[in-house]
């Protein structure tokens, strides 16, 4: 990876405004927020989904298992499940102890199933067999909520879209770019301080910082190189060595 991990050093918040100061205004936040991208952009330029997938059907299908799974366990099913089913008319006339027996290790394994069958099902009635390129189709489509939707339009259609998973939602907030928590406000919150053609990209980037440095529990602090723009610096590790020893690489949850 460019800008390895494991050497990388942080320099703490400045006296000079870079982190987030109470009075931030609203035009120092955001040219702190794109500061931010720059830098994770120059740390993460091969940033991109983690779920393997050649079209939108099997894209739609890898982030429907990824729930409450990670994405290796998921691209370690998803060889078997796409070549067992090609169309949404293969999903929809599933057998389903079948279906069950092939992603079980995803977990929540019937519910899954269920939502995979009828998702065929629907998408040959409404769509023709085909997946929507539209936020409104596809949110309608059984265990299809915004964020899911948002992968699907963002890396398989080139449409711009947030996807506000936890990391995501952890992240905003300690950059103090939102208090929000609810998924559906940090997105508009977070839309509105980036162009659209940002949008995809600063998702992807910001899932690859939470995974491998801005950890839930212990982020990395000593170790990040976002740290002099950073309000939340301290609330992991400060010493360079502890810090480095919390990295971690890919594949990831």
């Amino acid at each position: 990876m460019s800008g390895d991990l494991s050497t990388s050093s942080a320099t703490p918040p400045h006296d000079d405004g870079s982190a987030a100061p109470a009075d931030e205004s609203r035009t120092d936040l955001v040219r702190r927020a794109r500061r931010i991208n720059q830098e994770l952009i120059r740390l993460y330029p091969e940033a991109h989904c983690e779920l393997d997938f050649t079209n939108p059907l099997e894209l739609l299908v890898a982030t429907i298992l990824s729930a409450q799974c990670t994405d290796k366990r998921v691209n370690a099913v998803t060889p078997a499940l796409f070549a067992r089913y090609r169309s949404a008319e293969d999903y929809a006339a599933a057998d389903r102890a079948e279906l069950e027996g092939i992603i079980r290790s995803t977990g929540f394994f019937r519910s899954k199933a269920n939502n995979i069958i009828t998702l065929g099902h629907e998408l040959c009635v409404r769509h023709g067999g085909e997946v929507p390129d539209n936020l409104d189709d596809l949110v309608k489509l059984p265990g299809v909520g915004r964020k899911t939707a948002n992968v699907v339009l963002g890396n398989a259609f080139n449409v711009p879209g947030l996807t506000v998973d936890t990391h995501f939602g952890r992240l905003v907030r300690r950059f103090g770019w939102t208090e929000q928590t609810d998924p559906v406000k940090v997105e508009r919150e977070i839309e509105e301080l980036f162009p659209p053609e940002d949008w995809t990209m600063l998702s992807h980037r910001l899932i690859w910082h939470g995974r491998r440095v801005c950890h839930s529990r212990r982020p990395a602090c000593g170790a990040c190189e976002l740290a002099p723009w950073c309000p939340s610096y301290g609330e992991g590790p400060t010493d360079e060595t502890e810090a480095a020893g919390l990295l971690r690489n890919g594949p990831f949850s």
